[in-house]
């Protein structure tokens, strides 16, 4: 049986698409059509069965991935750590969100000696969750960072950390809001404060308030940036509330720029996934790059 053939199938198995498997092997579309068609002529059997919108795996399909997939991805394996000494160290291709990627991610991975022994070869892309893991899907990156756990076959995610989001503002609001007692009247009292957010849909805001108060907020956001960072920036001048990740704070908090306004028993935490494309942890840089991340992981406070 052609390998071709196979590396073909396992792709389209993953991808649950000729199109996006077309992406990642670098062939046209028809070209990966003709290939499944001749592996199963081969075989005398359907592998996929054809829809609207991709395709699904037969009963036959989903034996042969299991059985051949294992296999191809140790060859790759081979081929990534390579027989020529000579070979040039791989680059790796990470994408992520900006403030977590730049704060957390590449700081880590700076000191991850590369494959010379020296730096790491790295390119970053920032993004949201849905481009870094489309990205991902179609061969632009080599390691994504995201708060979504993908679905399907092309992609593996494993959990990375969780980030505890915190409700800030600098210390002259304090006296505003006085201290309530009722947790309904502390929300209450919170909302009379300015907003400053991400986007007009305030998602951290209202993903802290449904967690902790069980309710909507009703304030519409006074300052809108997008990213992070600038709204830490804007809370330290005194622009407004926002709800913020603790390790991007937690030097203001320290030196008191910033204070903050609520300490629920259970602060609300939101997950990162580390994910690869099914397969690539047999190539040596993105194992070693993942492997080194959720090393690093363990220990971000």
């Amino acid at each position: 049986m052609d390998l071709a053939l196979l590396r073909t199938f396992v792709t389209v198995h993953r991808a649950g698409s000729f199109t996006r498997a077309a992406a990642l092997l670098g062939l046209s579309q028809p070209a990966v059509t003709s290939q499944i068609r001749t592996l199963e002529r081969q075989l005398g059997r359907p592998l996929f069965l054809r829809q609207a919108r991709g395709v699904t795996p037969t009963t036959i399909g989903d034996e042969l991935a299991h059985k051949a997939a294992p296999h191809l991805d140790a060859l790759v394996e081979i081929a990534g750590t390579g027989l020529d000494e000579d070979s040039s160290p791989r680059t790796l291709h990470l994408a992520g969100p900006p403030e977590f990627t730049a704060e957390r991610a590449l700081p880590a991975l700076t000191e991850l000696p590369g494959d010379d022994g020296g730096v790491l070869a790295l390119r970053a892309s920032f993004g949201t969750a849905e481009e870094a893991l489309d990205g991902l899907a179609a061969g632009r990156h080599d390691l994504a960072i995201s708060t979504t756990r993908p679905r399907g076959a092309l992609l593996t995610a494993t959990p990375l950390c969780d980030e505890e989001h915190v409700l800030v503002a600098s210390p002259r609001w304090t006296d505003r809001i006085g201290t309530p007692q009722a947790q309904r009247t502390e929300a209450a009292a919170l909302e009379r404060l300015p907003v400053v957010e991400v986007h007009e849909s305030l998602p951290f805001v209202t993903r802290y308030w449904a967690s902790v108060f069980d309710a909507h907020p009703t304030a519409s956001g006074t300052v809108i940036v997008p990213d992070l960072r600038a709204v830490l920036t804007c809370v330290v001048a005194g622009a407004g509330l926002a709800v913020l990740p603790r390790y991007l704070c937690a030097h203001a908090l320290r030196r008191g720029e910033i204070t903050r306004l609520h300490s629920p028993a259970v602060p609300p935490l939101r997950t990162y996934f580390l994910t690869v494309r099914t397969g690539t942890l047999a190539l040596p840089h993105v194992a070693r790059a993942h492997e080194w991340l959720l090393r690093a992981a363990s220990h971000w406070g």
